[in-house]
């Protein structure tokens, strides 16, 4: 079994929003073709490209649908084959760094200058925190070859 292929859209226009989503999308897809999926996973994804060949339409209806459907594939082989993107890792270190541990950081920072205005001192902190530890497990993730060849850019 492989996977199925997108629709051509020769409605979409160049440098445009939906372009640029399809494009990544058919990316993604070319990358998860590379590899050697289970046939319940490979299904879950010919389900999810039929969605999406089935939209008559485009505009902001198409991307939206589009990055709907290639979050839920990401969900998926990270879910059930541990793969994810270049940066994952790293996008999701940001944000954890900065509310677990950049808030914490500026609460103590303004407690103890006495003004809570120096609670975001704390977020710059969080951020590269979270972004060092992030890079850290992408950095892993490749060496084990669970890394896809696509940047998600959201």
């Amino acid at each position: 079994m492989e996977i199925n292929k997108l629709n051509q859209r020769p409605d979409l226009g160049e440098n445009t929003r939906e372009s640029k989503a399809y494009l990544q999308f058919e990316k993604l897809l070319s990358e998860l073709s590379k590899r050697n999926l289970p046939d319940e996973v490979l299904s879950s994804i010919n389900k999810e490209i039929g969605e999406i060949n089935s939209i008559s339409v485009s505009g902001s209806i198409l991307t939206k649908e589009v990055k709907k459907r290639q979050t839920s594939i990401l969900k998926l082989v990270e879910k059930e084959l541990k793969l994810v993107p270049k940066a994952h890792y790293r996008n999701m270190g940001l944000a954890g760094g900065m509310s677990a541990i950049g808030l914490p950081i500026g609460v103590v920072f303004g407690l103890t200058l006495g003004n809570m205005a120096f609670l975001g001192l704390g977020l710059p902190i969080g951020l590269a925190i979270g972004s060092a530890v992030g890079a850290g497990m992408d950095k892993k993730a490749f060496e084990e070859g669970r890394q896809l060849d696509v940047e998600i850019k959201y």
